[in-house]
């Protein structure tokens, strides 16, 4: 066994995983910054339409309702959807299909203002969730590339190991 044979056997092995994180990371990816601008403009629009609603425009009870807390969880999306955050916009792209079904469910039960603002809300966490999806999508793909490129460089140097 020569010296260069005895300094890669002492190197640590690199988790094909991380090695793919580190690879996606150097890699540059196109960002789609009208869809992140999209994605908060229809986040931002979603909260004023929430605490409207449920304090003047059509609350369930005359004078406001509790529900205007329902605004709370898309108030703590907001400083990472606007700052472009991944982690941010896959969860919040999650939870915004409460206020999608949320708002199916109240633009076909409620009558009058309540049932065009639940359309409202329907059509605006629509907007979010496709524009989130459109900035976060080119992102998933460069990390899974890099991890299949990974993948295959470990089986390679495993292949030439055991040669």
């Amino acid at each position: 066994m020569n010296e260069l044979d005895a300094k890669a056997s002492d190197a640590p092995e690199v988790n094909p995983a991380a090695q793919a994180s580190m690879t996606a990371t150097a890699t540059p990816v196109p960002q789609n910054r009208a869809a992140a601008l999209s994605a908060t403009a229809a986040l931002v629009a979603l909260i004023g339409l929430c605490v409207a609603w449920e304090w003047w425009l059509a609350p369930l009870r005359p004078g406001g309702s509790a529900l205007v807390l329902k605004a709370v969880p898309l108030l703590l999306a907001l400083p990472g959807v606007w700052r472009q955050r991944l982690y941010t916009l896959q969860w919040a792209s999650m939870l915004i299909l409460l206020y999608f079904a949320e708002g199916i469910v109240r633009g076909w039960s409620d009558r009058g203002m309540s049932a065009g603002l639940g359309w409202l809300e329907t059509v605006l966490s629509g907007i979010f969730f496709v524009c989130a999806l459109a900035y976060v999508a080119p992102f998933k793909r460069a990390a899974k590339q890099a991890a299949r490129e990974s993948r295959t460089r470990a089986m390679q140097q495993a292949a030439n190991q055991t040669e």
